[in-house]
């Protein structure tokens, strides 16, 4: 079955999503930062994988499509 993009804001995530930012990058989602660099409105996408690490901020608001994976 082909994968089913989800909008939502950044801040109902789950960890494990797959997550495609406004800007078109895609990053699963293994762990999610609240509150980054202290600012309550930000959170930040962490993908911890054996391929990659890679982190990506975001305000909670923002609009993101999303395959949820479990």
């Amino acid at each position: 079955m082909a994968d089913q993009w989800q909008q939502m804001k950044a801040a109902d995530v789950r960890p494990s999503d797959r997550v495609r930012l406004a800007s078109g990058e895609e990053v699963i989602a293994t762990r999610i930062e609240t509150s980054f660099l202290g600012r309550e409105n930000m959170l930040a996408f962490i993908e911890d994988t054996p391929d990659r690490w890679y982190k990506r901020p975001a305000p909670i608001d923002a609009d993101v499509e999303v395959v949820r994976v479990g």
